[in-house]
């Protein structure tokens, strides 16, 4: 009896807090008012998990509020720290901030919630890819720490990761180079035995790499794709030297649309330049060439 007493002051305390608290100040932003996990830990009186769902369960009525209400509601990403502090094996929240979240949303508060999820569930390679293209397309990108995130997948012995799950490791790896040493990289890698059965997944980190997209293309019709496939398997085969084949790629790499725009834009500027000299040339030619004619007259 006494234990229940303690819960149902709690609770009472959280509902009074919840009903009384204002917006925090200078944000447009309608946000409850979160206390601390110590203190919430200290007036939960050991039941922590459930007041994490008591937290949870407002912070999922707020947001539904706001799709109805058509203000957005920033706060979840709060809420779930909140409620996985109090509660880690908490997996709702974790999933769901994961999934809800955009990739590039400026809104780093689900960064902690992510970091806790794939330190509590490191089996759920889910999570895992939640967090690692957070760090890898958010605000701040880091691809060296996704890539420290995804590559313990690679050698995970759960027949239920797919093959480009346990590689998505190297490509953001990838990512995080030059070209030419991330193709150097993507070559040396073929040639490694414990790459070997992903291969096909070396022709498409290859396209993207040197700038092509054949998403939705018959790729078994594409002359560029079926080179790039030709001489991967050719040096992989020992037909082809590496060499031969780094130089080839290397070459065929396509000239984006910004480098092709600041391309023009550097011929341009030097056209301009040419001619504002040609009109110099000539202007000071006439100029030097006047008084000899006027004399002589």
């Amino acid at each position: 009896m006494r234990f229940l007493a303690v819960i149902i002051f709690a609770i009472a305390v959280i509902a009074a807090a919840f009903h009384f608290a204002k917006p925090l100040p200078g944000t447009n932003f309608d946000e409850s008012f979160l206390p601390k996990a110590s203190t919430v830990h200290y007036v939960a009186a050991g039941h922590d998990a459930s007041v994490a769902g008591l937290f949870w369960i407002k912070g999922l009525t707020e947001l539904g509020e706001s799709y109805l209400t058509g203000k957005e509601y920033a706060y979840l990403g709060h809420v779930a720290e909140l409620s996985t502090s109090l509660d880690s094996l908490f997996y709702t929240p974790y999933y769901f901030v994961g999934g809800v979240t955009p990739v590039d949303a400026p809104d780093t508060s689900d960064f902690s919630v992510l970091r806790r999820a794939s330190r509590v569930y490191p089996e759920n390679w889910r999570l895992s890819l939640y967090y690692a293209l957070r760090l890898a397309r958010g605000p701040y990108p880091n691809r060296t720490e996704a890539a420290n995130v995804m590559r313990k997948y690679f050698d995970s012995p759960d027949t239920t990761i797919p093959d480009h799950i346990r590689t998505i490791y190297r490509s953001f790896e990838l990512d995080s180079m030059q070209t030419e040493m991330a193709l150097e990289t993507i070559l040396n890698d073929v040639m490694q035995p414990r790459f070997k059965k992903f291969r096909k997944s070396f022709y498409t980190k290859i396209t993207k790499l040197l700038g092509y997209n054949f998403f939705g293309q018959d790729l078994e019709k594409n002359e560029t794709f079926l080179k790039i496939k030709t001489l991967v398997d050719g040096m992989a085969d020992g037909k082809i030297h590496p060499a031969i084949v780094y130089r080839e790629l290397l070459a065929m790499k396509k000239i984006r649309d910004d480098e092709l725009a600041a391309e023009k834009a550097k011929e341009a500027a030097a056209d301009s330049t040419a001619a504002m000299d040609t009109t110099a040339v000539v202007d000071t030619t006439a100029a030097v060439n006047a008084p000899a004619d006027s004399s002589a007259n």
